[in-house]
């Protein structure tokens, strides 16, 4: 059975920071792209960060230069690292894990919140 359990959401102040983490099983993880999603109120869920089986990275052009999203293939694990964060931040966060192959392998965590004040 597959899971994606994330954790470390939370409220946090104006420019501080959180890290997420997104811990999976039940899934070869090294052969899973894994990418952190959000989506806020009244709005429609967006790419925030995504990491390739490989390690490649690209990012939301509103997180650019703010978040870090990496992997550890031996604890099967991704995380997000943000910082400076924003109120526009406020969201549900939400780990998926596409296999690099199989497009039907593709997965989603239940979310974790996060709430940026001012």
């Amino acid at each position: 059975q597959v899971q994606l359990v994330e954790s470390g959401g939370g409220l946090v102040q104006f420019g501080g920071s959180l890290r997420l983490s997104c811990a999976a099983s039940g899934v070869p993880f090294g052969v899973y792209d894994m990418g952190w999603y959000r989506q806020g109120p009244g709005k429609q869920r967006e790419l925030v960060a995504d990491i390739t089986s490989g390690g490649i990275t690209k990012y939301a052009d509103s997180v650019k230069g703010r978040f870090t999203i990496s992997r550890d293939n031996a604890k099967s694990t991704v995380y997000l690292q943000m910082d400076s964060l924003k109120l526009e931040d406020t969201a549900v966060y939400f780990c998926n894990a596409r296999h690099i192959i199989l497009d039907t392998r593709n997965y989603w965590g239940q979310g974790t919140q996060v709430t940026v004040s001012s």
